[in-house]
């Protein structure tokens, strides 16, 4: 007797958990909204050039006790996964050779590079999902008109608990937080 094959598009009626959906074989890349299983876009070459260079810029500068990762699994909750394009982790108390998914207390900076694709997710879901999980920092990067990287950087308000703006980087991204990085825009990708 064969297992039935799992619908994954039909999710239960409370919604498919991390623990219900991390071993099936999907053709795809995935995250997890309340419970739905969403298909993540196809990158263009620009997003994966600006996300690697972030990735080594921040891995570059980094200080302990933090590491540098891209799109690793953070589980919000139960029914809530995601994979930020990068994200700066506090790996205090983190056993490496064994953690499967990142906690998202343990994730202090998580950067979104804006795709066709993941607009709406960037721009609104993923920032409302982390400020709610306390992630301190968030960066959304956009695409100028001159094809060049844009950096929208936030701080979450502990008091209001949502992230308030606090800068807008072009040409070169300077801030202290959190550690201290100095990316030239310019040098990220390749025109």
């Amino acid at each position: 007797m064969t297992a039935e094959p799992v619908d994954w598009m039909h999710p239960p009626a409370q919604g498919w958990t991390y623990e219900q959906v991390k071993d099936l074989d999907l053709p795809f890349d995935w995250d997890l909204v309340d419970g739905v299983v969403v298909v993540r876009g196809q990158t263009k070459w620009w997003h994966d050039q600006v996300r690697d260079q972030l990735l080594i810029a921040l891995t570059s500068a980094r200080v302990a006790p933090y590491v540098v990762n891209v799109e690793r699994c953070v589980l919000l909750d139960e029914y809530n996964v995601t994979r930020p394009d990068v994200a700066v982790i506090d790996k205090t108390g983190l056993d490496f050779f064994e953690v499967e998914r990142t906690p998202p207390e343990s994730v202090v900076l998580a950067v979104e590079v804006v795709s066709p694709g993941s607009r709406a997710a960037d721009r609104f879901r993923r920032p409302g999902q982390y400020a709610e999980k306390k992630i301190p920092y968030y960066w959304r990067v956009e695409r100028g008109l001159d094809n060049l990287p844009i950096v929208h950087e936030f701080h979450r308000d502990e008091e209001k608990g949502v992230y308030l703006p606090v800068a807008q980087h072009e040409g070169v991204l300077r801030t202290s937080l959190p550690y201290p990085v100095e990316i030239d825009l310019k040098q990220v990708v390749e025109l």
